[in-house]
């Protein structure tokens, strides 16, 4: 039946985020410690189970269509899960998606939380990398306007005071 195919489709794209929670909170724990190679292992990682999951999103749509038809409705890519269960007549049925919807939109919530975490993280980090540049390097010098090399600046040309004839 198609509803089993969107309970499927919803536990395994819950499933997946619950991994990505997982490789989320790795992260922060790699990006505190700077171990750079297990970062690109994670975000491989990360780009893996991101896949999956349009992949099983693409899935979940297709169940709903075929859910819509099969009840003779006209199969509409913006339909909702609020929607949808007002055509769920099966009460233990209708429980389970909304469950799942919710148990799904919970650990979106908490990715997006830790994303945000991760984010600082990193742009501290950068923010750090550019200040210790300026501290070794010193700071940039504003050079905005192209000057001919060849062509020496009245700074330049000035001699000092010692330097001058007598």
């Amino acid at each position: 039946m198609a509803l089993q195919g969107l309970i499927e489709s919803m536990e395994k794209l819950t499933a997946l985020h619950g991994m990505l929670i997982e490789l989320g909170k790795q992260k922060t724990s790699v990006l505190v410690h700077n171990e750079v190679e297990q970062l690109n292992r994670l975000v491989q990682q990360e780009s893996q189970l991101v896949r999956q999951i349009t992949e099983w999103n693409g899935k979940r749509e297709a169940a709903v269509m075929e859910f819509l038809l099969h009840k003779g409705f006209r199969p509409s890519p913006n339909v909702t899960v609020s929607e949808l269960t007002k055509l769920i007549f099966n009460a233990e049925e209708k429980q389970t998606v909304l469950n799942l919807q919710q148990l799904l939109l919970g650990r979106i919530t908490e990715l997006r939380q830790l994303n945000a975490v991760n984010q600082q993280l990193i742009e501290q980090s950068l923010a750090f990398i550019d200040y210790s540049l300026d501290v070794v390097l010193g700071p940039p010098e504003d050079e905005a306007v192209y000057r001919n090399p060849m062509q020496q600046t009245s700074r330049a040309k000035r001699n000092g005071y010692f330097d001058t004839r007598a």
